[in-house]
């Protein structure tokens, strides 16, 4: 149909510049005669799917009504065939004798433990037709109690216990289910909306109960027996898992072979059951999720319950190997079972051994010394320099629960701080005595003494000085001193033979 959708649209587009009459016309009709037959081909596979629906609810009914008027017999033929009583018969034997096992006879026993293993698959089969039939006939008395009971056989032993009573406070249940599901069972028996079953209907309940219990008893025997072979068939999975344990998982998987194609990680959910806490709550339930016949092994029931998740993951990937190894491998002394074991027993010891203690350190011998810092004559310098002085400690301080003064700087208000918060409020600041000053006073006094000669005079010192205006002159240093004394600060400031003079030292 897309073909012919496709081929139209393309003719189409080929004769958009094209000159012919009519086939645009025969174009368009081909697209939406194809279009409609799409939706014809829709719509009648959406009526197949629902009679396809409506032809097996009504086979369902069906067979649901034949369940009833044939009987368990309808459904349960397992028991009847040949194959399945010759089996039986047999392991019957096997384990009746007690004689040791070779040669021919070994080979043969290894057959039917291989042979038991679907007979035991089988039989859970049959265990889910039978207990859906007694499902469907205990209906009509007790409809709520499938949905409290999910186990088949816990099913068909309360179905029997109660039978056609309406009054479910008078059937003892102990015994049968935990504590908290008999009294919900109770409780929603009194008030259920059944109704009582009739003399046909309960006989036939009750005969698709007792087949129920022989099959679950076969089973049993089945699996005994498959679990006394367990060093023939899967000597390894029997090693790390013990063989009670490996035949309830070699049974439920329907092989070794069956067993080595799945995944670890479903290993050890195999054989979990479903839990129904019908309202209470989860804290104090025997059952945890996950839990499958690999918890049942003595190595994990030997584990400490915090460990014993982690230590199922393990031995479930451990078992996915050995399972490979029994079934396509050519070791059965089960030497690689045992080095298995030693590893999953090394590793669990290795998750309870308590963490390394910790090496009390001492501490660091505090270093009591100040920190040394740059020195130097520069560095001196730039700290007095650029130092913070009293008026500015005092101007980064402020008084608590007092304004401070505000002075206009340019476009900025700068607070004074505590500056000028006495009482006579005068700035009261000590300036610091600068050694800056001394020191550009001793170098400027110096340089005159190198000019003019010191106080004390030498013997090798001169007094002619050599001027540009006289020439040669001889004259005295101190009677100028001394004229210089007597004149006031204008004149010695602004006069024309005004000059540096050297204060004697005192």
């Amino acid at each position: 149909r897309n073909v012919s959708a496709t081929v139209a649209i393309r003719r189409v587009l080929s004769c958009a510049d094209c000159n012919c009459d009519g086939s645009h016309d025969v174009a368009m009709a081909t697209v939406a005669e194809t279009f409609l037959a799409d939706l014809d081909d829709l719509s009648d596979e959406e009526r197949e799917d629902e009679e396809m629906e409506e032809v097996q609810e009504e086979a369902e009914q069906e067979r649901r009504k034949r369940r009833r008027t044939g009987g368990v017999q309808e459904v349960a033929k397992l028991r009847s065939t040949e194959r399945y009583q010759r089996v039986l018969e047999e392991v019957r034997r096997v384990r009746s004798e007690e004689s040791k096992i070779v040669g021919e006879d070994a080979e043969q026993r290894y057959n039917l433990v291989l042979e038991c293993n679907e007979i035991a698959l089988e039989i859970e089969n049959e265990l889910f037709e039978v207990h859906n039939y007694i499902k469907d006939v205990y209906r009509t008395k007790f409809p709520e109690l499938e949905s409290m009971v999910n186990h088949p056989i816990d099913y068909a032993r309360v179905v029997k216990r109660i039978g056609n009573e309406m009054d479910v406070t008078r059937v003892d249940l102990d015994g049968l289910l935990p504590s908290a599901t008999i009294m919900v069972v109770t409780v929603t028996g009194s008030t259920t909306s059944g109704k009582e079953l009739d003399e046909v209907s309960l006989q036939q309940c009750m005969e698709a109960c007792e087949e129920a219990f022989a099959l679950d008893k076969d089973k049993k025997t089945v699996l005994k027996f498959v679990e006394s072979s367990m060093t023939l068939i899967a000597p390894n999975l029997s090693i790390v898992l013990g063989t009670e344990v490996a035949a309830k998982i070699i049974g439920i998987a329907g092989g070794v072979e069956a067993l080595s194609k799945i995944p670890a990680c479903n290993v050890q959910v195999l054989g979990a059951k479903k839990r129904n806490l019908a309202g209470f709550s989860s804290a104090g339930a025997a059952v945890q999720p996950h839990q499958g016949f690999v918890f049942e092994c003595p190595i994990i029931q030997q584990t400490p319950p915090a460990l014993r998740n982690k230590a199922a993951r393990l031995v479930g990937s451990k078992c996915a190997l050995l399972a490979r190894f029994d079934a396509f491998g050519d070791d059965r002394s089960g030497s690689i079972g045992e080095k298995m074991k030693d590893e999953i027993v090394k590793k669990i010891e290795k998750w309870q051994e308590p963490p390394p203690a910790r090496v009390a350190k001492p501490l660091q011998v505090p270093d009591m010394e100040p920190k040394k810092r740059r020195g130097g004559k520069r560095y001196r310098k730039m700290k007095e320099r650029y130092g913070v002085s009293d008026m500015g400690k005092l101007q980064n301080r402020v008084q608590f629960n007092q304004a401070e003064e505000e002075i206009i700087d340019g476009d900025e208000m700068v607070g004074m701080g505590m500056v000028g918060q006495e009482n006579s409020g005068r700035l009261r600041v000590q300036m610091k005595k600068s050694n800056l000053a001394s020191k550009a006073a001793k170098k400027l006094a110096k340089v005159q003494n190198r000019r003019y000669g010191t106080g004390v005079t030498s013997g090798l010192s001169s007094s002619i000085a050599f001027t540009p205006i006289q020439g040669i002159e001889l004259e005295n240093p101190h009677l100028k001193m001394q004229a210089d004394k007597g004149r006031s600060g204008t004149e010695s400031y602004f006069s024309e033979s005004g000059g540096f003079s050297a204060m004697p030292k005192k």
